[in-house]
């Protein structure tokens, strides 16, 4: 039977539920909430976490969080601190007793772990100190806090003592620390078909989340199935705002706790017990991530090892994550996902932040279609996958494009107005695997190349990175023929030798850009094109001085009938259901028509053109 539990700031937790005596919090109600039950949450601020005790049983039979109808409430991981007091110049102490933090004391736990490379000596903590919302910035000692908004901490057994410069006076402010590890996540795995849409949610003390670790989030499927989380706003986790990501009993840090193996072979053995634990399209993944805005993160806005497959991530505002720089590591960007196979990351904003998308290990059947990058330092980076992956429609309008460590992708239709760099990586084999599955079937090193690069724009690099590629798979095969012939040697070392195919035509080259010089019809402008997003009141444009008419006469689409199967999986580029795609519509879902435009936009015309992207 379908209910409704309500939760008020002027309820109690010994009332029943209802709308005329709800609960004062919302982890009562995550208690007994059960399949089909929708838990309403009414405006305020509510300082706890969130911990789902029950499943959903499929998607038709799911547990609902959500904010009342109009009403603002938010979810934070932090408590206020009012009691200060000053000791030097602008510099105030706070005592706070341990138990406050439970058996989690965000001052007392570093932001360490595999591929964490800064700060490591002396590390900084998962707390955080905000004066009237905004974050500050930790330093190692008292000695250091002689700029305005930093603070520091020691930990006793029983006291945690917070030194901060305000800057100011802390009376009559508000000052908050991080107190929580998250804000909504279960206690354990396999809390299926959960929905959370509509929550502000802020001030996570987040551990830092890479691959092999457990992943924890502000908000965290923690290993499951089927939630949706959508319309909500988060922000100012000190690591990751959402993780889709994978459990401990696969490994935790252990390159880094150990030193017996490096990252890359930890990894490599995650999957594998994974794949042993249970990880396939029946048990894991299948999560909607749509129509949030998520900003203020140290690490990521989205992140996910394994977790995220078969998931579609779409509608996303996310910027300002990881420009900080208070740490560093190989592990941030807006989005970052492992074993994305079968996701789909369409229609998104991500913008100033380190980076834009990564894609890492097993990008197998991803699709990353009409999201909009700017003022990132680099905007999307793939990287050692075999494919098939399908890059198409997007803007990448920052200064660094893509970083292309992979093979097996085609590129659609994109302007990319940046630097691209392409490079193989001989010395780590990864897996790739049967068809829309999580079954593995072999593993390899990337060769590089086997790319398909079709209708683009490029304004800064071009595709001259693959000259001396073969244009074709045939012309490959009699290279390698011929090193059997000469060689005897039918094995690895006559494959190994010869550059895979790479598959390019119908490119457009301004300015500097280089066509691959086997590339039919491409066409070469020595004019530069200017590409530039600002934002106005009623949402983000891109501004695009065009010199030439981008239109060009053939009319036949780019799709799973024209882009040759990959070279290692030996795989279609077709959607997750199996069904073939056809990419018969630009970024903004306009048709297009049967003299289409090079790039992105089909409106795209000689001269300024103004086209909304957000």
């Amino acid at each position: 039977m379908k209910r409704e539990i309500h939760v008020s700031k002027q309820g109690s937790d010994t009332n029943d539920g209802s709308f005329e005596h709800p609960f004062l919090t919302i982890s009562k109600a995550a208690k007994i909430a059960e399949e089909t039950d929708t838990v309403i949450v009414h405006e305020g601020t509510y300082r706890e976490r969130v911990s789902p005790a029950n499943s959903g049983r499929s998607n038709l039979h799911r547990i609902v969080y959500t904010a009342a109808a109009g009403e603002k409430v938010i979810i934070k991981g932090s408590e206020v601190i009012s009691k200060w007091v000053q000791v030097k110049d602008n510099i105030y102490l706070a005592k706070v007793d341990n138990s406050m933090f439970g058996d989690y004391n965000p001052y007392a736990t570093t932001i360490s772990g595999d591929w964490c490379i800064y700060p490591l000596d002396p590390m900084i903590h998962t707390g955080q100190v905000y004066l009237d919302g905004r974050a500050m910035y930790e330093k190692a000692s008292v000695a250091d806090l002689s700029e305005e908004m930093t603070w520091c901490c020691t930990v006793s057994d029983t006291t945690t003592e917070i030194y901060a410069n305000f800057g100011c006076s802390p009376e009559g402010r508000l000052v908050e620390i991080n107190v929580r590890s998250g804000c909504f996540y279960p206690d354990i795995t396999g809390i299926n078909y959960i929905t959370v849409k509509g929550f502000e949610m802020a001030h996570a003390a987040t551990e830092w989340a890479p691959p092999t670790a457990r992943q924890p989030g502000m908000l965290w499927t923690r290993w499951s199935k089927g939630w949706i989380i959508e319309n909500n706003i988060l922000h100012d986790s000190r690591c990751s705002a959402i993780s889709l990501g994978k459990e401990i009993s696969t490994g935790h840090n252990l390159s880094t706790r150990y030193r017996r193996k490096p990252g890359y072979r930890t990894q490599l053995e995650t999957v594998f017990m994974a794949r042993h634990e249970g990880w396939d399209k029946e048990r894991i993944g299948s999560h909607i991530v749509r129509n949030n805005i998520i900003y203020d993160c140290g690490q990521n806005g989205i992140v996910g090892n394994l977790g995220g497959a078969f998931s579609e991530i779409y509608g996303n505002e996310i910027y300002n994550i990881g420009i900080r720089h208070d740490f560093v590591g190989y592990e941030i960007a807006a989005i970052k996902l492992h074993a994305a196979i079968d996701t789909c990351i369409h229609h998104n904003l991500l913008y100033n932040s380190v980076r834009g998308l990564w894609l890492d290990w097993q990008a197998q059947g991803v699709r990353v279609s009409s999201n909009a990058f700017f003022d990132n330092e680099l905007d999307f980076w793939v990287e050692v996958t075999h494919g098939p992956h399908l890059i198409d429609n997007n803007l990448f309008a920052s200064k660094n494009s893509l970083l292309n460590h992979a093979q097996g992708g085609a590129y659609v239709h994109n302007i990319f107005c940046g630097k691209i760099s392409t490079a193989p990586v001989p010395y780590r084999a990864t897996p790739y695997h049967l068809p829309h599955s999580t079954e593995i079937i072999g593993t390899s090193r990337i060769y590089g190349n086997d790319d398909r690069f079709y209708r683009n724009i490029f304004c800064t690099t071009g595709t001259d990175y693959y000259n001396g590629s073969p244009s074709d798979f045939e012309s490959f095969q009699q290279k390698v023929i011929k090193n059997i012939a000469e060689t005897t040697n039918m094995d690895i070392e006559s494959y190994c030798f010869e550059k895979l195919p790479c598959y390019i035509a119908d490119n457009c080259y301004f300015g500097e850009a280089k066509a691959y010089s086997d590339e039919a019809d491409a066409l070469e402008v020595s004019l530069p094109v200017t590409v530039k997003v600002v934002r106005e009141a009623d949402g983000f444009y891109a501004l695009i001085n065009c010199p030439i008419d981008p239109h060009f006469s053939s009319g036949q689409t780019i799709g799973t009938h024209s882009l040759p199967i990959t070279y290692m999986t030996e795989q279609l580029y077709e959607a997750p259901d199996g069904t073939a795609i056809e990419i018969d519509t630009d970024y903004s879902d306009i048709k297009r028509g049967t003299n289409p435009v090079y790039g992105a936009f089909e409106q795209l015309t000689k001269g300024d053109n103004k086209i909304r992207i957000w």
